[in-house]
């Protein structure tokens, strides 16, 4: 009997894992961790979207299997949500997929896809999934360097030019996590012109589309022949605060959108029918709520800016996402990234996710979630002035029990 999965020995120990271990530690001894680790909104989901899943779970039959491409309400809300919001056109029936909520939904896509041997373009960092999802259906990464949108285009073509078989597939992923980059329509139209070029597939997360500060950003969908070649995920738990719900939808070309809802046929009855009901509902309520939501991202943002600069770690200032993409402190950055989140978490009590769990190129950052309120994001600057006040040599802890 084998000792190792094939598909296990090709996945190395999740990095985030050892700061939640850690954090459920310090916990249980009593300790107040602030979690800006992890982007789990805090805030509630609206009313009017718990309500509709209470009235629709009351009535009869819709306890029973659901529709693993989607109820035709919301496929329908999705389609009309790209049109309200990008002036995209899509049919319903055909170029729109129901995923319990994005992560499963671009990983069923990787399944749908890929063949062992597959090479597949991705930014380096990346969420997690971009590269593990492809890994676990057997293709290989050609990974690029993409601090910025301009530096992932940049290595593009010569990526694809010199890899060995040809991509079948690039990713994209803007508003991105980690990075909280924003892309416009241009890049957009740059990446759609090469993927032609080169005959390969466009994969999109749009995750965090509906969290920005600045202009709205784009879809990719909007440009001219991307509908030929792209697809795009899309997910609720940000926008609405509906993470643990899992609820989302896949959107664009019909080859691939039949491609995933076809794997996922095999492998799920869809969402429970009274989350899909509320979730049309919430595409197609009223969305003063979204505007709320982004406002208290933004007021957290600036709070975590302006208290964290002043405790002597300088936070760049992200133009949309619910994620800030923050340097390693220099007197701390031969540490490296989980040696500097494991110091953080243990003397400071504050938890971020270490670069490094997003790839190779993010080991000199962390990423720090807007997922506390303004009051504990100040008692994190507090206490993350003494941590670095004390210096990478110290070993104690800056806080006692009680702070």
């Amino acid at each position: 009997m084998k000792l190792e999965f094939h598909k296990i020995r090709r996945l190395p120990p999740y990095v985030f894992e050892q700061v939640n271990r850690k954090a459920a530690e310090l916990r249980a001894a009593g300790a107040d961790i602030i979690d800006l680790g992890m982007g789990n909104p805090d805030l509630p989901t609206p009313k009017h979207i718990i309500d509709k899943l209470c009235e629709t779970a009351y009535k009869p039959k819709t306890n029973r299997y659901s529709a693993s491409r989607g109820i035709p309400g919301l496929r329908k809300a999705a389609a009309a949500y790209y049109d309200r919001r990008f002036g995209v056109k899509l049919d319903a029936n055909k170029q729109v997929v129901a995923t319990l909520g994005s992560k499963e939904g671009f990983a069923n896509l990787a399944q749908a896809i890929s063949a062992p041997g597959d090479v597949i373009i991705a930014p380096n960092p990346s969420y997690p999934l971009h590269t593990f999802g492809f890994l676990i259906a057997g293709a290989s990464m050609r990974h690029i360097k993409a601090e910025t949108p301009e530096e992932y285009l940049a290595g593009m073509d010569k990526a694809i030019r010199h890899s060995v078989p040809k991509p079948t597939a690039m990713v994209l992923c803007y508003p991105a996590n980690p990075t909280a980059q924003v892309a416009d329509l241009d890049f957009y139209k740059e990446a759609v012109r090469i993927a032609k070029k080169h005959e390969i597939w466009i994969l999109s997360d749009l995750a965090y589309t509906e969290i920005y500060f600045d202009d709205p950003p784009p879809s990719v969908l909007q440009v001219d022949g991307a509908m030929d070649i792209a697809i795009e995920t899309t997910s609720l738990s940000k926008t609405y605060a509906m993470a643990g719900w899992r609820m989302g939808f896949a959107a664009g070309n019909e080859r691939l959108v039949a491609a995933l809802a076809r794997v996922k046929s095999y492998l799920d009855y869809g969402a429970f029918t009274p989350v899909q009901v509320a979730a049309a509902a919430a595409l197609n309520g009223p969305q003063d709520c979204v505007v709320e939501m982004r406002e208290i991202y933004r007021s957290r943002r600036d709070v975590l800016i302006e208290s964290f600069t002043r405790a002597g770690w300088e936070v760049p200032s992200p133009r949309a996402s619910m994620f800030a993409w923050v340097p390693i402190p220099e007197e701390f950055k031969h540490l490296g990234s989980l040696d500097f989140s494991l110091r953080l978490i243990e003397q400071a009590h504050v938890a971020v996710a270490p670069g490094a769990g997003f790839g190779e190129y993010g080991d000199g950052h962390v990423r720090i979630a807007l997922v506390e309120n303004e009051q504990r994001i100040r008692q994190a600057a507090r206490n993350i002035r003494r941590f670095i006040e004390a210096g990478p040599d110290n070993s104690e802890p800056v806080i006692t029990a009680g702070e």
